[in-house]
């Protein structure tokens, strides 16, 4: 249905009226295992903005993701928030450490004006394979995923986030 015909007689703000936004490209790591979709990043980023912000603040932001990706721990997001709000928006996103009890590393690749520019420079990019692996660590063969130069070490009570210098491949 055309809006003209929902609204008779209402027209769009004037540009210098409408909201500015400004649209940070988000890196996300977890573990491998990790299941996120961008609901859980939303909720997540809605709960640190007020806690952080409180409710004014908060609808101030007015924070939201845009575009969303996440498979294997690795993932980018695009998210919207108001021109000026920015530096908000980057504290918001550096106190956003866990989603639904797994641990996430949440990681500002840039801001642009326009989404088009964002998704141009800063998602998308080739990433990284990961393969399973059989590491040398604390003086033992562990089980671990490698992505990159990064190892994700299965330590028996839990996960160890390793380089591969902190490794030895079998």
């Amino acid at each position: 249905m055309d809006e003209a015909a929902l609204a008779p007689g209402v027209k769009h703000l004037p540009k210098h009226l409408r909201p500015r936004w400004r649209y940070l490209a988000v890196g996300i790591e977890s573990w491998p295992d990790t299941d996120l979709d961008r609901h859980a990043f939303q909720r997540a980023l809605y709960d640190a903005a007020q806690g952080l912000l409180g409710d004014a603040g908060s609808a101030e932001l007015d924070a939201s993701v845009l575009s969303f990706r996440f498979a294997g721990g690795d993932g980018e997001a695009v998210v919207r928030a108001r021109r000026g709000e920015v530096d908000r928006l980057r504290a918001v996103l550096a106190t956003v450490a866990r989603v639904d009890g797994d641990p996430l590393g949440v990681y500002v690749r840039g801001v642009s004006g326009t989404v088009r520019a964002c998704e141009e420079k800063y998602i998308g990019g080739p990433s990284e394979d990961s393969a399973e692996s059989t590491v040398a660590f604390a003086g033992a063969d562990r089980d671990a995923v490698v992505r990159g130069d990064r190892v994700d070490v299965d330590a028996g009570g839990g996960r160890v986030g390793a380089t591969a210098l902190d490794v030895r491949e079998d």
